[in-house]
């Protein structure tokens, strides 16, 4: 015979998918916190809050950014690799949370695979090569040749170590066989502000903060750092198309859970994700923030992230990054 709670545990587990399905249908119930590793104002914060009224508008759903800056993203990756999976908390993640680091830190707090369930990858930001126009270059040709003819002389500016710009440096050393010497900043605006005023010669930087120095003459634009030519630049070629084929440095954008998240909530949160970055007023919005859309499917999203891990594998491993 059954006691009272052997019956009362029988009852549970037989109501559990009723539960669950209830629970699916009805989600969410309650504002979703974003987190945003990143300071507010950066890219990765202006994207994250021009899609929240988005989806508000055409799914209902109410998004909150919560910025959570410090350890080049690992703070806030930490803080949402540990959330609860019941749909409340999401992750903007990107290449430096989701790929660089993985390479970079030797103990990292969180498993960028295994403690995360991706939702879709948002989109691709290239990068712009820019000079100081006291070098004498337009043409990645002749920097690669100043390079050369000054082994260890150039000096290129990041955001910081272990950024994307810094990777887009160590690409291009690799892959032209060249010495360029890497500057870390502590944001992108004192980079640039180093380059401006002489104290760097190149820099590996979005669009959006360098267009407006390239067109005041302040700076000048070489090349694009994206494996075509950007709809936003058109008329920019790109390193590859300047003798090195197959190169590509950019930055993404994408959404994770916390692992563990049930599926029904997965598939409504792409649904109603890939909606808003499919509209036609968002995705130039996006282009007009120097970047391309790009929404697919959580498994897509998922190859991709263990893709760029093993991609920035060697170069991270080569260029003897380390953390700041």
């Amino acid at each position: 015979m059954f006691n009272r709670s052997a019956t009362a545990a029988l009852a549970l587990a037989v109501l559990s998918p009723a539960a669950v399905t209830v629970h699916a249908q009805s989600y969410p119930a309650k504002p979703i916190r974003c987190i945003v590793p990143f300071p507010p104002g950066g890219g990765t914060d202006l994207v994250a809050r021009a899609i929240a009224p988005k989806l508000m508008e055409t799914g209902g759903i109410q998004l909150i950014v919560d910025n959570r800056p410090g350890g080049g993203t690992v703070v806030g990756a930490e803080l949402a690799a540990h959330a609860a999976p019941d749909g409340y908390t999401i992750f903007m993640g990107t290449n430096t949370s989701h790929a660089i680091n993985p390479n970079l830190y030797p103990k990292l707090s969180y498993d960028a695979v295994r403690d995360f369930q991706p939702i879709t990858k948002i989109a691709s930001v290239p990068y712009m090569l820019v000079v100081h126009p006291s070098l004498p270059v337009r043409t990645v040709k002749d920097l690669v040749a100043l390079a050369k003819a000054r082994p260890g002389q150039l000096n290129f500016a990041s955001s910081g170590n272990g950024t994307p710009g810094q990777l887009a440096g160590v690409m291009l050393n690799e892959a032209a066989g060249i010495e360029m010497v890497h500057i870390p900043y502590k944001g992108s605006a004192p980079a640039l502000t180093a380059l401006v005023s002489g104290e760097t010669q190149l820099i590996f930087s979005s669009l959006t903060s360098t267009l407006p120095l390239v067109k005041s003459g302040r700076l000048r634009a070489i090349a694009m750092t994206s494996a075509k030519r950007s709809p936003i630049n058109p008329a920019m070629p790109t390193i590859a198309e300047s003798g090195y084929p197959g190169f590509e440095a950019i930055t993404w954008y994408g959404l994770f859970l916390p692992a563990g998240a049930a599926p029904a909530i997965v598939a409504r949160l792409n649904t109603e994700f890939v909606k808003v970055l499919s509209a036609s007023d968002f995705k130039a919005w996006l282009m007009d923030q120097g970047a391309d859309a790009a929404p697919g499917t959580p498994d897509e999203f998922s190859a991709f992230v263990k893709s760029e891990i093993a991609r920035y594998a060697p170069l991270v491993r080569k260029s003897g990054m380390r953390p700041d």
